[in-house]
C-alpha cells in the first residue's frame, strides 16, 4: 500500500492507514485490523496513564515526565500567568530508528 497525503500539511499516518497495511500485508480482516491497532494504543494509552513507561525494541521508549509548576506570561497581554503542574508524554527515538531516519531507509513488512 503506498500512502497518500490530501493536503500539503505535515503528512500523518492514521490509525486507519495502519489498519488498512494490516489487511493487505497480514491478511487479517478489516474488522480484526481495525480491533488490533486499536487495541495496541489503547494498551500504550493504559500504560502511560498508569504510569508505566514503554519501551518499544527497535523504534523508542515513550516515558511520562512530571513537569513542577512554573511562572509564565500570556504572550498577546504580557500578564503574568502560573502554569500548573502536569505529566507529559515524552519520546525517545531508538539508536536503530534514528539511524533509519539518518539512511533514509524504511525496514519492509513481510507477509
Amino acid at each position: 500500500m503506498e500512502l497518500s497525503f490530501e493536503t500539503l500539511e505535515t503528512p500523518a499516518l492514521t490509525k486507519a492507514q495502519l489498519a488498512e497495511l494490516l489487511f493487505e500485508q497480514l491478511g487479517l480482516n478489516k474488522r480484526e485490523s481495525k480491533d488490533l491497532i486499536d487495541a495496541f494504543f489503547d494498551l500504550i494509552c493504559q500504560s502511560l496513564v498508569n504510569g508505566e513507561d514503554i519501551k518499544i525494541s527497535g523504534f523508542g521508549n515513550f516515558q511520562i515526565r512530571t513537569k513542577a509548576p512554573r511562572p509564565g506570561r500570556n504572550p498577546r497581554t504580557g500578564e503574568a500567568i502560573p502554569i500548573e503542574a502536569r505529566r507529559a508524554v515524552t519520546f525517545h527515538a531508538s539508536s536503530k530508528l534514528k539511524d533509519q531516519i539518518q539512511g533514509g531507509s524504511a525496514p519492509q513488512i513481510e507477509a
